[in-house]
């Protein structure tokens, strides 16, 4: 399974301004949608593409366009960060949600809602800001997968090594987009160092 860390120097300094405790909520969801951006254009370089051919206002030149259609998964609610940046970078993108609420006491993700798309041919993108135990992010990887997509991209913005194990584990085929890949979990699979709770720093329910 690939795993691709974004390199790039933005991507560094906002990720600090996401993890750094003094962050006021205003900061954290503008550092959130630009980092989503970098993220959003990094894992769909490798999109399918169609050769063709257009008319400029002085002769014809070949062209590149895309070629298969997106849609874009974002997983409730911390996902829903995240899904803003793709709607301004591709317009004609389908839009679902997996709605996922984890049990604090045993750490594992149950379903309370689901609305996809027609996934057939299309392009699938998952978004979850935090990959931790990875549950959550391969129970819905599973749902988009049995609706028949041309292929599934996952993104978030920080990955732990246990989640990245579970995705090699249940889906090694799914490329993997993040802008870190952290220490470990702690014994409430919480991601080390971490960034705390995404949710409820992006919305301000702390």
């Amino acid at each position: 399974m690939p795993i691709h860390v974004s390199t790039h120097p933005l991507s560094a300094h906002l990720l600090a301004n996401l993890r750094d405790t003094s962050t006021d909520p205003q900061t954290f969801r503008r550092s959130a949608k630009i980092l989503s951006t970098i993220l959003a254009l990094e894992s769909t370089q490798h999109l399918p593409v169609a050769e063709g051919e257009v008319q400029t206002p002085l002769e014809i030149t070949k062209s590149t366009k895309l070629g298969a259609p997106l849609a874009v998964i974002p997983i409730l609610r911390a996902g829903l960060s995240m899904l803003e940046p793709f709607l301004e970078l591709f317009p004609d993108v389908a839009v679902g949600y997996v709605g996922l609420e984890r049990d604090e006491k045993t750490a594992k993700a149950s379903s309370y809602y689901c609305k996809l798309p027609n996934l057939a041919g299309k392009v699938a993108i998952v978004v979850d800001p935090m990959l931790a135990t990875g549950g959550s992010a391969s129970q819905a990887i599973k749902l988009v997968k049995a609706e028949s997509p041309h292929s599934v991209i996952l993104v978030t913005v920080v990955a732990a090594p246990e989640g990245v194990a579970k995705m090699e584990e249940d889906h090694p085929e799914i490329p993997v987009y993040t802008a870190a890949l952290d220490r470990e979990l702690n014994d409430k699979k919480y991601i080390l160092p971490g960034l705390g709770d995404y949710g409820d720093r992006l919305f301000g329910t702390l």
